[in-house]
């Protein structure tokens, strides 16, 4: 931001003004945020193009002493990346231009983030009922390795997860029960969709409703398209697998959050070609594995056990017995052995 913009935006913050609003961001861009009152009822409540409080860019250290008048004495940048994302409850107060000024923002009940540059996350969609994982189930082919990690993000942050596999008549039966089989098994809500067909998509609509729900998955599995279909009129961008990579092409490329004609919101979220995991200790990520927890229940042999080459570990001898999968426990050792390589030494 240039030093012109920068006095132009703080000249705007002050002249902020009348009562506080609540709202909801809706979307994030360069800077900017589209914040829908909350407070207005009616069927099309108001949006507002907000900018953010200069001192909520900060976290500011002050005086403790009683002695002394109360003052900043350190203002460093937030640990996270987004200090307002997606789906934020915010108060704001708006300005004679009918634009706004964000001055605070609520507590978020939940969140969905992942590791981005220099260690830092960066919070892709906040106060989330549930987390929707979609997988294509050709072109791209599924990858189990993969679901695996998005299952464990949103068991890591708390968030009940809804597998959509999608383009569904591309595979017959045989091979849909062989890609994702196992984790309806596991007891996660496995919904078979096609966008193309338009088929589906009244269950999918059914678990949307009524709550906050995020779609993500891998570029090219028809995210934007499945959205396309639950709300007509969005016109999301949407692409093609490439004929060479049979890899997915990113369309969409910002977050944001639609409200749902039959109640609930959504939002449509980049295609990540690979999803950087919160940092987890070998016991938390185990805990993230749902079908691990019945083993944990009763303690291993030795309290900090890593469930590797440890005698008496509960989860080894349950590979070892066939009441765990054996894929599953690599896909374990494999997250938890990329996550210690990226600690920071």
């Amino acid at each position: 931001m240039t030093s012109e913009a920068s006095k132009a935006q703080n000249e705007k913050g002050e002249m902020a003004c009348g009562d506080l609003q609540e709202g909801i961001v809706l979307k994030v861009l360069s800077g900017t945020y589209i914040v829908q009152a909350e407070a207005d009822k009616s069927s099309d409540p108001p949006r507002y193009t907000c900018i953010l409080r200069g001192t909520l860019r900060k976290q500011l250290t002050y005086t403790e002493s009683a002695a002394l008048p109360r003052r900043v004495v350190k203002a460093k940048m937030p640990p996270q990346t987004d200090v307002v994302a997606v789906g934020d409850r915010v108060l704001f107060s708006i300005l004679p231009d009918h634009t706004g000024v964000i001055e605070e923002v609520l507590p978020r009940r939940t969140r969905f983030a992942r590791a981005a540059f220099r260690g830092k996350e960066q919070t892709l969609v906040t106060n989330l009922d549930q987390l929707v994982v979609v997988f294509a189930c050709a072109e791209p082919n599924p990858d189990p390795w993969r679901i695996d990690r998005w299952l464990v993000a949103a068991e890591a942050f708390g968030l009940e997860a809804v597998l959509v596999a999608n383009k569904r008549d591309l595979v017959d039966e045989t091979q849909f029960q062989r890609s994702f089989g196992e984790f309806a098994a596991l007891g996660y809500k496995v919904l078979p969709t096609s966008a193309l067909k338009e088929t589906g998509i009244e269950p999918l609509r059914h678990v949307l409703r009524g709550r906050i729900s995020a779609f993500t998955g891998p570029s090219g599995v028809g995210k934007s398209s499945l959205l396309n279909v639950l709300q007509p009129g969005l016109h999301l961008k949407v692409g093609a697998v490439g004929d060479v990579t049979h890899r997915g092409r990113h369309t969409t490329t910002v977050r944001e959050l639609f409200p749902l004609e039959g109640g609930g919101w959504v939002a449509d979220t980049p295609g990540l070609r690979q999803l950087e995991l919160p940092a987890l200790s070998r016991q938390e990520l185990a805990e993230c594995f749902v079908d691990f927890r019945p083993f944990l229940a009763t303690p291993c042999r030795f309290r900090d056990c890593r469930h590797e080459t440890e005698p008496g570990c509960n989860i080894k001898m349950a590979v070892e017995q066939g009441h765990l999968s054996a894929r599953r426990y690599r896909s374990f050792l494999e997250i938890a052995h990329e996550l210690e390589q990226s600690r920071p030494k």
